[in-house]
Formats: structure tokens, sequence, C-alpha cells
């Protein structure tokens, strides 16, 4: 059996040259994202594995599957980037990836510090060896209001992360998660954006949650509010989102996400103040990718077995992962 992998990075190359012996499978790799232009590369494979570049359209789904391709793997959570009713039309399987959420929580709770304290330009300063304090004065944690929209593994991951530091813990979701009784207390989200010194997005893109920030919802926020976005990109109208920075509406913003990455030149938040951007790691950390490798793997063989696991599909509008054992 041929399994063509795409997004190879480096750091990947030698789990894959050892899963590929210990299943007894051809392996091809790339560091390439999988295209119309270079698709066939997946010629004689019956099974392709990307990261979250390779962007699965209709057309994309189509050729794969005109090749010989049955199964699709991405060594993701999110599966936003395959169009899944798509791949249920065509006979496809498509599977994800999983990992605790607790790096990803703790990165955020980073972001959220970071962002109280003006950290981007403070950094610039130190640069320079200006010790100077003038537009630096930040704010402590244990005096505000955090507002998490999406208490899903991650979000509750953050409200447990900030727990410990004194803070007033607001939440909202589309049903209550039982682990966090005590620990934040569910409001609509008018409230959240009323009373919120700091919102952050934990919440999956689907067609009611795209640009889920935009300018009405940011009017409606607390003056001075604190934005953070580690969950998807397209999950903010990044356009409104620099305008608000522009006018003080915002005080500041944490992004490990945008909407199209790498980030573009012309992007309006490069050049937003307040603004701290990081290059989508918050993921990143060692336990992570040691069990994404290891689902990988599994992934893998269930595609050599015929019987694949961790299977994505599409009901009622919304993408729905198949069960896997839980992290928490």
């Amino acid at each position: 059996m041929k399994i063509a992998a795409y997004e190879v990075r480096r750091d990947e190359q030698k789990d894959f040259a050892f899963i590929a012996e210990k299943l007894g499978v051809e392996l091809t790799e790339t560091e390439d994202n999988l295209t119309l232009e270079n698709i066939d590369t997946v010629n004689g494979a019956e099974g392709v594995t990307t990261l979250g570049r390779t962007r699965f359209d209709r057309a994309l789904l189509t050729a794969v599957r005109e090749r010989g391709v049955k199964y699709i793997s991405t060594r993701t959570i999110g599966a936003d980037h395959i169009d899944l009713t798509a791949a249920k039309e065509l006979g496809l399987k498509v599977c994800n990836s999983n990992y605790a959420p607790n790096g990803v929580a703790d990165y955020t709770v980073m972001l959220i510090l970071l962002s109280l304290r003006k950290y981007k330009p403070a950094l610039w300063r130190a640069q320079v060896n200006d010790y100077s304090l003038a537009g630096l004065q930040g704010r402590e944690l244990r005096n505000l209001t955090v507002g998490i929209l999406g208490t899903g593994k991650i979000g509750a991951a953050v409200i447990k992360n900030l727990s410990g530091f004194g803070c007033r813990i607001l939440a909202s979701d589309i049903r209550e998660n039982p682990s966090l009784k005590g620990l934040c207390t569910y409001v609509d989200n008018e409230t959240l954006y009323k009373e919120c010194d700091i919102l952050s997005l934990h919440m999956p893109l689907l067609e009611n949650t795209r640009h889920f920030v935009n300018a009405e919802t940011i009017a409606r926020m607390k003056d001075g509010v604190i934005i953070l976005n580690n969950g998807r990109g397209p999950l903010i109208v990044e356009e409104d989102l620099a305008q608000a920075l522009a006018d003080g509406k915002v005080f500041a913003a944490g992004l490990d996400v945008v909407s199209v990455e790498p980030i573009r030149g012309d992007n309006p938040l490069l050049k937003a103040p307040r603004c701290l951007i990081t290059p989508h790691i918050s993921w990143a950390a060692k336990e992570a990718r040691t069990r994404l490798m290891h689902i990988a793997e599994d992934n893998l063989r269930a595609f050599v077995e015929g019987s694949p696991i961790n299977v994505v599909s599409k009901k009622a509008g919304r993408a729905r992962v198949a069960p896997v054992e839980s992290d928490m």
C-alpha cells in the first residue's frame, strides 16, 4: 500500500520513516501542499496525509478520488480546510488528529498576560536599552473579568488555568460543561460583551461563527477590551479589529492564528498598534507533537487495515468528530 504525505515538516521526517517501515507501506513525502498542479504525485496512493495548508475543495477531492485515493488524514484537530460534504459524496474517508488541550490553554494565558503588560512595545524598548516607563503601565489580571467563548476541551482548560489568578470568569457555549461547575458563570454573549475586560475565542470555525468578531460585535464590547484568538483565523474580521485597535476601542489583541497563513504582508493587523501575533505555535508543545505523530501512525495503520478511525463527518451543517480518547 502506498501513502502520500504532504506538508511534511523536518521534525516529522524521522517519524514518518519509522512509521513506514513499521507498517510495511510505501510512503512518499514532500514539504509541498497538495494542489491540482502537483496532483499526479498522488498516483498509486490509497491514502493521503496533510496538515492544514492544503485546501481540499470539491475539485481537489474529485481529482484525488479519480487517482485512487480512498482515505485522507489531516494531522490537525480542525477539518475546516476540507469540504466534508464533497468528501462524503465522493466516498472519501476523512480522519483527524487530536492532542491534549494544555499547551494551547497555557499559551492563551501567556498571551493574556503579555497583552495586559504591553509586552510588545516593552520588548522593543529593551532591545535599545530604553528603560522608560511611559506608556507601559499595565493591569493586574486578578481585578478583571475574563470571558471564554467556547468551553470544549481547550476553553475548559483555559478556565481551569485562570481559576488560580483570582479573576472573575464568564463563559458562553451552546451547552454548559459540567466539569466547570464552580469555576465560571455561563451567560449570554451580550453579557460577555458588556462585562468582560478580556475575551478569548475557543469555538470551532462554522458558518455561524465565521467573522464572529466584527465591527458590530466589537461596538457592543466593553471599551478597552482585550481580544485573544487561539482558535481559527476567520473567526475575526481582521480589518475591523485593526480599526478598533487604532481607535482605542480594543486595548490589545493576542493572536496565534490569522485568516491566511503564513500571514500576508497586506494584513492590516501587522501595522495595528498593541497587536501581538505569533505564527500558529500555541499547539506546538513537545507533548502535543508526540501525540499528533502517534495519532498519525494510528490513522495510517487503520488505513492499511481498511478500517479508518478518528473519522470526521458532516451532519446538520457542522463538522462532527468521532469520539476519541480524552486527554483531560
